[in-house]
């Protein structure tokens, strides 16, 4: 009865023979379980079927293809969730540069590497330079490289004379074009510009170290007219905090994202007053912290001291959480070397978060933040196929969120592992 079911749905699904697309581009994907959604029961023995770029129908039941329906052998036989969602990378690897002209055969590989490889089918650039990655969307979408849909803030807005000390070596022709607003009307400027080249938001470094322990802070009505010109123009604004006066600066601004967990002494740390203050005012965060080990370990810090200043962000995270604050996955890859995200869920889990949990940041909190619930973050007839087949079920052990067999986006396969990894 299921199977007749499955295929009166299709059938009804594609009753218009004329606007049926073609064989080759309707398929049916199997799998031993199912995510539709992180509050939904998962599905086992299922099965999704994909049309024209959109999922067209999905269930559980034992099922062969009704005519011109082919299998999808290569990806299916995995656990299939929603497409992922990296909402902190940064196009900033020399890999990358010059988007415009460089060959796609020197481009895809490391495309492919830091996002779809781990199952990306949408990431949100932090901070790149603008018009190298406005290129790669671009290429992207006319189908020349194989990608996700990439968000962008355009160039980062940092406080008067205050360039964090660890992008002091850049160029100085990159320096140079670094917004420094002296003015809030200088702030909405830039803010315009980065919507013109096509920036979805604003991201700003409202607090910069800049050695020696000291921190460069952008003016209070400087952060608010950014907002307020990013708000008029329906984008987010994301937040580079560095401290916790950081994060209450960016409460203060109106933000939308602060983008990490801050490494602080025991003596510091997130009050539960603002903790509850971003969750009031729906401000998301991005926890990055995986990125912490990987900065203290570079700078030589002592794995005990590096275990208990980690151990403090895994605190911040584990408050902000249990105390109903959306979280977005994010690494700050592309800044980061390590692009392999497997110890990000680690500490996910270590901070308290249920694989479920985990799951919402990669799907369905990003869909939401962005206003993208009609067509992304589940698994659902006529949303966009945008799906990630894994190996082994996350479920029972979060590295598997990692363990990426194929990479879905729109009805195509942008990542297909190969046997022998």
């Amino acid at each position: 009865m299921k199977r007749v079911t499955l295929i009166l749905s299709l059938a009804t699904a594609g009753c218009a023979s004329s606007q049926r697309p073609a064989p080759t581009d309707r398929y049916l994907l199997t799998g031993t379980r199912l995510y539709v959604a992180p509050d939904a029961p998962p599905l086992d023995n299922a099965w999704v079927v994909v049309s024209g770029g959109k999922i067209e129908a999905m269930g559980s039941a034992p099922v062969a293809p009704p005519p011109g329906v082919r299998i999808e052998d290569t990806c299916s036989g995995g656990v299939i969730t929603a497409g992922f969602q990296n909402s902190h990378v940064h196009f900033t690897d020399a890999a990358f540069a010059g988007a415009v002209s460089r060959p796609r055969d020197e481009l895809q590989p490391p495309l492919s590497g830091m996002t779809t490889r781990f199952g990306f089918t949408t990431v949100v650039d932090t901070g790149s330079d603008p018009t190298n990655t406005e290129a790669l969307r671009q290429r992207i979408e006319r189908g020349e490289l194989q990608g996700p849909a990439i968000l962008t803030v355009g160039s980062p807005l940092y406080p008067r004379n205050g360039i964090p000390f660890y992008l002091r070596d850049l160029p100085p022709e990159l320096l140079a074009q670094l917004p420094q607003p002296a003015s809030m009307e200088e702030a909405r400027a830039v803010v315009r510009t980065n919507a013109e080249g096509g920036a979805k938001g604003t991201k700003l470094f409202v607090a910069t170290p800049q050695g020696g322990g000291e921190i460069r802070r952008m003016a209070a009505e400087i952060a608010r007219a950014a907002a307020d010109e990013t708000h008029q123009r329906g984008g987010l604004v994301m937040v580079h905090p560095t401290d916790p006066e950081g994060v209450s600066a960016a409460v203060q601004a109106g933000v939308d994202v602060v983008v990490h967990t801050t490494i602080d002494s025991p003596k510091t740390g997130w009050s539960e007053a603002l903790v509850g203050q971003m969750v009031a005012r729906h401000v998301s965060l991005v926890p990055t912290l995986q990125l912490w080990g990987y900065e203290l370990a570079k700078a030589d810090v002592p794995t005990d001291v590096r275990d208990r200043l980690v151990g403090g962000a895994e605190r911040q995270l584990a408050a902000f959480s249990s105390a109903g604050g959306q979280v977005l996955f994010g690494t700050d890859v592309g800044y980061m070397t390590d692009l392999d995200p497997t110890q990000e869920y680690v500490l996910m889990a270590h901070a308290g978060l249920t694989p479920m949990q985990i799951l919402a940041s990669l799907t369905s909190a990003p869909a939401a933040r962005w206003s993208a619930t009609e067509r992304r973050g589940r698994v659902k007839p006529g949303f966009d196929a945008d799906l990630v087949v894994l190996n082994g079920d996350p479920s029972t052990d979060v590295r598997r969120f990692a363990d990426v067999k194929c990479t879905i986006r729109t009805g195509k396969a942008l990542f297909v592992r190969a046997s022998a990894e």
